[in-house]
């Protein structure tokens, strides 16, 4: 059965639940230390960050895979400022040249397979100006952000632009070696409901380190909350600041 929600459904409700916040306004300062960079947001969506890094400045670049996500972004105010590609890193042209590359919203635990890892940071590091910045977030494994995945702990509930209301609620196990897989229950008011399944990479300080190592990329520091505390305290993240 296809989804009960639209194209453009979807990326309201996506922007319904994923709201301006603290990691938003780490991301944006981060970028603006150095004015009026050429900024590739990475797995953009529907270009929060990518309409603010533009607004503030920047040269910005927002690249999808999602098109019902970019049409979002590119029906927003100040979506002319931004250059909007369709795709992966791969879409990236031979003379693309950056300062500054972002994959925010843990964009990287969605890459989960291996190959495509290792060529998204391949890609990066080609398009990357010598010392441009890489920064990144992904879920420190070892808090387990997948046990509070529960109905209990994440029902919710919204009403779209449309008038459309639903609940919504998650539930997640191990899929695999390093992998989690999670569900994202919707019930319309109506009673009908539909499923939307996701499968994150859960990959550790060091195992992140290495896989930037080995593509070329200095680790300058990580970090494990938005205020800058160390990995094991603060937001239970790593966000990884690296460069080439």
């Amino acid at each position: 059965m296809g989804s009960l929600l639209s194209a453009t459904q979807r990326a309201d409700l996506y922007d319904a639940e994923n709201r301006w916040a603290a990691d938003d306004d780490f991301f944006l300062t981060f970028v603006n230390e150095r004015p009026a960079s050429r900024v590739l947001d990475l797995g953009c969506g529907t270009g929060r960050l990518t309409l603010a890094l533009a607004g503030a400045g920047h040269e910005v670049t927002g690249i999808d895979p999602h098109p019902g996500s970019l049409a979002a972004a590119r029906a927003k105010p100040g979506a002319d400022a931004v250059t909007w590609v369709e795709g992966t890193s791969t879409a990236l042209g031979p003379d693309a040249a950056f300062d500054t590359v972002l994959m925010t919203a843990h964009v990287a635990q969605a890459i989960i397979d291996e190959d495509q890892w290792r060529r998204t940071l391949a890609d990066i590091r080609r398009v990357l100006v010598p010392g441009g910045r890489l920064v990144f977030d992904s879920r420190d494994p070892r808090a387990k952000a997948w046990e509070r995945w529960t109905p209990a702990c994440t029902r919710n509930q919204f009403t779209l632009p449309d008038g459309t209301r639903l609940h919504l609620w998650l539930d997640s196990a191990p899929h695999e070696a390093g992998l989690v897989k999670i569900t994202e229950h919707r019930l319309f008011a109506d009673g009908s409901r539909e499923l939307e399944d996701a499968v994150l990479a859960f990959r550790s300080e060091w195992r992140l380190r290495g896989d930037l190592l080995a593509a070329g990329l200095h680790v300058d520091a990580v970090l494990g909350g938005w205020s800058g505390e160390p990995v094991g305290r603060g937001a239970a993240e790593l966000i990884v600041l690296a460069h080439r």
